[in-house]
């Protein structure tokens, strides 16, 4: 055995075993007669002892010669330690080393192994490897590990079933784009890696598979963010012979399991909102719920006074931030720079100050009297020393702009807890969306989601007005799942493609098996798919899911580890039946 023990295991009840550990190096502390070396593995630190007066002169030699992260196995007798240190687990004993081997050198690594290192993004995933000794990383990966395990404990005990579907696929032409694999045997013909594994799993209901779930690996050529990555992990399920209350209670059961499970946390109250009240009182379908500061609509106070700003907008609507009427004018003109970004889009921002002697100061004085600021501040539920922000313009533009804004309060306010949780579901979105570019429809979610029961007749005369039977879960304001009823028969999958513009030889040459197997007795069914990866950043407190994959691609989608992508040769593309022109 090269270890008896692991690196975070010894305690004082282990004074005088013997004892074998292996690890790397992490620090070395020569103070003249005595020398102490820091012994770490994936589970913790132990500290080595060297007494120049009893140890022989040849184990020195060695101990001397060592490096940073040089791999040594060392065995010798666990004392407790004099200086006890309770920074680690293993701070109230010592092992005083009797035979000392160095299994592997190291050349000096090119940033600490340390949790607070000196290494840039650049350099650390160039060194991923290495990066993942450091504690940080290596409890991220952990927590992973652990997501891992309590989601497939979860849906066993619900008798979903593990199945694993292709990776060399189709390409389709609705979602984002396909990341694309050459086939060498069919020179000119293409794979697709998979975005999702949707029409597999929706085979397997026909199958007869009536609970499945994955855990998967899926692809999106897309740009990249902080929570996106070319290649991701879902946890992907399906169900039949169920309605959409099955689905949420049971995929509800599951996010109250992991946040007790892995957080010891206790989520209460998965709350239920439609996806128009979402964009009404919050302008975006995933409202961070943690803080209300809802919008409220002032065309019918704030419009026919002159305004012309108002007057000529579509919607005027604000939201009030309490206690905020001390806003200096130099907070008010950064706020108002901050709605003017591009990436938020608004012209400018009214504001009101709610005064402690019941008058008001506005942005608008000019315009609007006391008693019309009254009725804004009446309509907003408004206090004396709160702040009216207020937006207009282009209805979908202007709640988008404000939703920007909202959000930006609260964290300046610190009204959003990262130790709080609160989460909903977002229920009956369009089914559709009109695209001004290609001036057709698209499925707001997929081509094969259900219209609510109510809204079917519809789908004919009025397909921009029909629900779908689908659902979000979102949780302080990030989407963390997503999914929907299913079409399960063929004729209305092909009411559905008709909607989204396909001529019935493109919707039988993208997904004429999926229609072929509806004619075999499909059963009712539904699923959501989870964005793991996302939720597992959540749990570790991070903006950025590349905290929480082992080997993550950087901003650019490249892997600069194995440096990829990369160049092929002409022989490969010869193979492929590829020409690349310069």
């Amino acid at each position: 055995m090269l270890r008896t023990h692991t690196c975070g295991e010894l305690r004082l009840d282990d004074v005088n075993k013997n004892v074998t550990l292996s690890g790397w190096v992490h620090k070395v502390r020569d103070k003249g007669g005595m020398i102490w070396v820091d012994l770490r593995d994936r589970y913790g630190v132990t500290q080595l002892a060297f007494d120049e007066s009893k140890t022989a002169k040849e184990i020195i030699d060695i101990v001397r010669s060592l490096g940073r992260e040089f791999v040594i196995r060392t065995s010798g007798s666990v004392l407790e330690r004099y200086s006890k240190n309770d920074k680690i687990q293993t701070g109230d004993i010592e092992i005083e080393v009797s035979e000392i081997e160095i299994l592997n050198a190291s050349n000096v690594p090119p940033f600490t192994i340390e949790d607070n290192t000196d290494g840039g993004d650049e350099l650390r995933m160039k060194y991923r490897y290495l990066d993942i000794r450091r504690n940080p990383v290596r409890k991220n990966l952990e927590l992973r590990h652990k997501m891992l395990q309590q989601t497939r404990n979860y849906l066993d005990l619900k008798n979903f079933m593990e199945i694993e579907t292709p990776f060399l696929i189709k390409s389709t032409p609705e979602g984002a784009r396909d990341f694309i694999v050459p086939s060498r045997v069919n020179q000119g013909e293409f794979y697709a890696l998979p975005q999702s594994p949707q029409t597999f799993k929706q085979l397997l209901m026909v199958s007869g598979i009536d609970r499945y779930f994955q855990i998967v690996k899926c692809f999106r050529d897309e740009d990249l963010r902080a929570d996106r990555q070319p290649e991701f992990t879902q946890i992907d399920c399906e169900m039949s012979f169920i309605d959409r209350e099955d689905i949420l209670n049971t995929f509800e059961g599951l996010t109250v399991h992991l946040f007790d499970k892995v957080m010891g946390y206790k989520l209460e109250n998965v709350e239920r909102m439609t996806y128009d009240h979402a964009m009404k009182n919050y302008g975006n379908d995933k409202p961070d719920t943690r803080f209300e500061m809802l919008f409220v609509e002032l065309n019918d106070v704030a419009k026919g006074k002159g305004f012309k700003v108002f007057d000529d907008s579509e919607l005027v609507v604000g939201i009030c931030a309490a206690g905020c009427a001390h806003y200096s004018r130099k907070q008010l003109y950064a706020l108002t720079d901050y709605v003017r970004k591009p990436q938020i889009g608004a012209k400018g921002l009214v504001y009101v100050k709610c005064n402690e002697d019941g008058t008001f100061k506005s942005s608008v004085d000019k315009f609007y009297n006391q008693e019309d600021l009254k009725k804004w501040t009446d309509k907003m539920n408004a206090n004396p020393g709160d702040l009216l922000l207020i937006l207009s313009g282009v209805t979908d533009q202007i709640r988008g702009a404000l939703s920007e804004l909202r959000l930006k309060i609260g964290e300046d306010l610190g009204l959003k807890n990262k130790d709080e949780f609160k989460a909903l579901w977002v229920l009956d979105f369009p089914l559709l969306e009109w695209d001004e570019d290609s001036q057709r429809f698209h499925a707001m979610h997929h081509p094969f989601t259900s219209p609510k029961p109510d809204d079917l007749e519809k789908l004919s005369s009025d397909p921009g007005s029909v629900k779908a039977n689908a659902y979000d879960l979102v949780i302080n304001g990030v989407e963390i799942g997503g999914g929907s009823i299913r079409i399960h028969n063929k004729e209305l999958q092909q009411q559905m493609f008709k909607a989204l513009g396909f001529t019935d030889d493109e919707a039988k040459k993208q997904f004429g098996f999926l229609m072929d197997a509806f004619e075999y007795g499909a059963p009712p069914h539904g699923g959501i798919a989870f964005g793991f990866d996302r939720l597992c950043a959540m749990f570790g407190g991070s903006d950025s899911i590349r905290d929480y994959i082992a080997f993550p691609k950087n901003n650019s989608g490249r892997d600069v580890m194995i440096d990829s992508p990369s160049t092929i040769s002409k022989e490969q593309l010869d193979e492929l039946g590829l020409d690349l022109k310069d």
